[in-house]
């Protein structure tokens, strides 16, 4: 399959989580504005709920930092665990906000009352706001969160997690818009197996060559995506000879988004869109 690439030298601009900067993760008001804003791809995180479904949640349990209960109590983090998404059915996922508490890291981010979404939610409502708008419809890049070590207790295996997707991506017709990002091998290999023709991408976070990255793999996936503090000119220039697409993750500095911009990755992922978008304007001025 061939890796595409930039139709401009500037690259694509992927909102991680939505906006996390600006508004809650991985909620329908993240999406959304980062839909208004311009963002040329969607980056999520899917888990699996009790009854099957495809939540859109970055830990499989109900965060401490963001999330209260349905009765409105802050989750202490001593037993955030215990409100496993897994053993969860999805009705009850829904009654947590996950919203309202501002995360410490984001002081831009505001806060607003917000459950943990169905992917399907997600996907349905970002087609009707860019037809609304009459904008071109969205890429989405949908991270798998799997483990070999969470298998039956944060989420199904390999092959009960990709049925549920794959699924949901034939029903919705996504699978020309996206993008299956994961850290765990065993997804992206059985996703090859299974549907040869879907983007695959390999998240990458520690300092270990690439090259044994790739290996252990057993192919080449179409997009590579490093945390960005791990790139460098020689790593760069290898993925480029091997016909391997860059979206790094999560830049989000002025000095770090014009750094990796030199690097001529093919997108960038940030918690900040509309800083990324901002450099954009000003150079087609």
């Amino acid at each position: 399959m061939a890796v595409p690439e930039p139709a401009s030298p500037f690259p694509q601009i992927h909102g991680h989580r939505g906006c996390r900067g600006l508004l809650p993760e991985n909620t329908l008001p993240a999406f959304c504005r980062a839909v208004e804003l311009g963002v040329d791809v969607l980056e999520l995180d899917i888990v699996v709920s009790a009854d099957h479904q495809l939540v859109v949640s970055h830990e499989p349990w109900m965060s401490a930092t963001i999330c209260r209960t349905p009765e409105g109590r802050p989750i202490e983090p001593h037993e955030q665990l215990a409100h496993n998404l897994y053993a969860l059915p999805y009705a009850r996922i829904r009654e947590y906000d996950c919203g309202s508490i501002r995360h410490p890291l984001f002081p831009e981010q505001r806060p607003v009352a917000a459950c943990k979404p169905l992917l399907r939610e997600v996907i349905e409502t970002v087609d009707a706001l860019t037809a609304r708008l009459r904008l071109p419809p969205v890429q989405f890049s949908i991270e798998v969160k799997s483990s070999p070590a969470g298998d039956g207790i944060w989420h199904p295996a390999p092959a009960g997690f990709l049925a549920l997707l794959f699924a949901q991506l034939h029903s919705l017709r996504l699978f020309p818009r996206t993008t299956l990002l994961c850290f765990d091998k065993r997804i992206l290999q059985l996703a090859r197996e299974q549907e040869p023709a879907l983007r695959l991408c390999l998240l990458v976070e520690d300092d270990r060559p690439i090259q044994d990255h790739l290996q252990e793999l057993g192919f080449h996936p179409e997009v590579l995506g490093p945390d960005f503090r791990l790139l460098t000119s020689e790593v760069v220039t290898g993925l480029r000879q091997l016909n391997i697409a860059l979206v790094p993750w999560t830049v989000n500095t002025p000095a770090d988004l014009e750094n990796i911009r030199s690097f001529r990755p093919l997108g960038i992922t940030t918690d900040y869109p509309d800083r990324l978008l901002a450099m954009r304007a000003k150079e087609r001025t």
